[in-house]
């Protein structure tokens, strides 16, 4: 029985940081620097709905892990919710980001990362600074931890700025369709995903998804052409 889409819409900050190195290869459907793929997102949202539940102002995170390239699935999550959240807010928030009420880049992450561990419900610090490309997060007592710095020269070690832009894509979706490329100082998840990186990816932006944003229920062909070649 197919799931009655709700009417959903979000926006704000979004830090995306993984073990690849700086300027992942997946953003371009290419495979993973390690071969594998293991990170974390976070975002807080500035303004959002779902269905008559205000989201405006909760923070979400979660980690993430891939055996292998992330087209090729089985991938697996754990959701963290900012325990602010009222139980309207958690239950719609989870909802709305299920992959059920469309939303092209939701839509694909359900598809290829089936497993989905109990949610994190606990305080989330959160902030990112698209201006000097630094960010942090930390949930709870450290069941997921990142500080992100600007990349920087060798010599001399001055600041760089790297935009990457995908027009037309379904995860950088501000108004200029690109993002900020930084440095994962470090990662370390402790929950139900274990692992820890240094220096690695950091993606920050500004970014906008909802239930009628960039094609409702998205077909991922690339996605079940990789299943099916197996």
């Amino acid at each position: 029985m197919e799931v009655a889409m709700a009417e959903w819409y979000i926006e704000g900050l979004y830090m995306k940081n993984c073990n690849c190195d700086p300027g992942c290869p997946c953003d371009f459907n290419q495979r993973p620097t390690q071969g594998y793929c293991e990170g974390m997102i976070a975002m807080h949202i500035t303004k959002g709905h779902f269905e008559d539940v205000d989201l405006s102002g909760v923070t979400f995170a979660g980690s993430v892990h891939w055996p292998g390239a992330l087209h090729e699935g089985n991938g697996e999550m754990q959701p963290m919710i900012d325990s602010s959240a009222s139980e309207a807010q958690i239950n719609a928030l989870a909802e709305a980001l299920s992959g059920k009420h469309g939303d092209a880049f939701f839509e694909v992450v359900a598809f290829v990362c089936p497993t989905v561990h109990d949610p994190v419900i606990a305080p989330i610090d959160f902030g990112v600074d698209l201006a000097t490309r630094t960010a942090h997060v930390k949930v709870g007592d450290g069941v997921l931890e990142s500080e992100v710095d600007t990349l920087r020269g060798i010599d001399p070690p001055d600041p760089y700025q790297i935009l990457v832009r995908i027009p037309n894509g379904m995860e950088y979706t501000g108004p200029n369709e690109e993002a900020e490329t930084a440095l994962a100082q470090y990662i370390r998840s402790k929950g139900a995903i274990k692992f820890e990186t240094q220096n690695s990816h950091s993606t920050l932006a500004f970014v906008r998804h909802g239930s009628d944003f960039r094609n409702p229920k998205f077909k991922p062909t690339v996605v079940e052409k990789a299943f099916a070649e197996r």
